[in-house]
């Protein structure tokens, strides 16, 4: 049977399905998703954070010390290891330009003991 036009696909379901768990993994990590954001670039911003996450953790970087979970007003052991914060306004490409600086600068330091 032929679906009507306007009714929802698997498909595209399966998409928003993803695509919410997705975000709602940023959201956990502190990242703000804003509502108009592809799927696209949702995955890229988690990929893009979860770079970041692995170049604070080959530089000895404890991502349960450096990230508290709530953004609390604890310090981490190394700023550079707490993952940059995207702004209100931030759209995904000027966060992920930001992200991958910060990415590159982590991954350029000495590895602490």
């Amino acid at each position: 049977m032929i679906q009507p036009a306007s009714a929802p696909r698997d498909d595209d379901r399966d998409v928003a399905r993803v695509t919410q768990d997705i975000a709602g993994r940023l959201r956990q990590r502190g990242v703000a998703v804003h509502d108009d954001e592809t799927p696209e670039e949702i995955v890229r911003l988690l990929e893009a954070v979860e770079a970041f996450e692995r170049a604070v953790e080959s530089r000895g970087g404890d991502l349960m010390v450096d990230e508290p979970p709530d953004r609390s007003a604890e310090q981490p052991d190394d700023p550079a290891f707490l993952l940059p914060s995207r702004a209100a306004d931030e759209s995904a490409s000027a966060y992920l330009e930001r992200l991958s600086a910060a990415t590159e600068m982590v991954r350029r330091r000495p590895r602490n003991p």
